[in-house]
């Protein structure tokens, strides 16, 4: 079976090293070859929403949705501003099947963390959106990549890897 293709899109100005840190464990945890490509999107200031003071995940996931070619089966976009969905006061990152597209922002993971912890929050946080883009649901294990996280502690809590339960679950989805 040929390895599925992700698109790592650099959304604003993420660490430049950040996305080269994220390829390695979509791999590993889920089968995924991740490909950054040369062209950034610029800060996303059409995202923004004043009253909230954050920039709307959507508005950020439909100018990711054009980049994908043919062959690559998802973009995913990185960022360093602060995310919303207009039912939540947050989010750490979002994604949509149907587009396939998501997005995964540092700034509320950085809480409390730098350098490794910072790097493996999100590391954390991108392999969950990437198994939300390959079909799974949340998960109830709080150890699991694919519980859903409300705080940074609780991406701190997760493994990078998924449970038993969902790790079948991908396999059934992959045949």
């Amino acid at each position: 079976m040929p390895q599925k293709t992700l698109l790592l899109v650099s959304v604003g100005s993420p660490p430049a090293t950040l996305l080269r840190d994220l390829q390695d464990p979509l791999a590993t945890h889920m089968g995924v070859q991740a490909v950054v490509p040369k062209t950034a999107l610029p800060s996303p200031a059409y995202a923004f929403n004043k009253d909230r003071g954050q920039y709307h995940c959507n508005a950020i996931m439909r100018r990711l949705s054009p980049m994908l070619e043919p062959g690559q089966a998802a973009v995913m976009g990185i960022t360093d501003v602060d995310l919303f969905v207009p039912d939540s006061p947050f989010v750490f990152g979002e994604a949509d099947r149907e587009s396939r597209t998501a997005v995964v922002s540092l700034f509320r993971l950085r809480q409390g963390a730098d350098g490794d912890p910072l790097r493996r929050r999100i590391q954390v946080e991108v392999v969950h959106q990437a198994g939300h883009l390959l079909g799974l649901s949340y998960c109830e294990d709080p150890r699991c990549v694919m519980f859903f996280a409300q705080t940074p502690q609780d991406c701190d809590r997760k493994q990078l890897s998924l449970c038993n339960m969902c790790r079948n679950e991908l396999q059934k989805l992959n045949r």
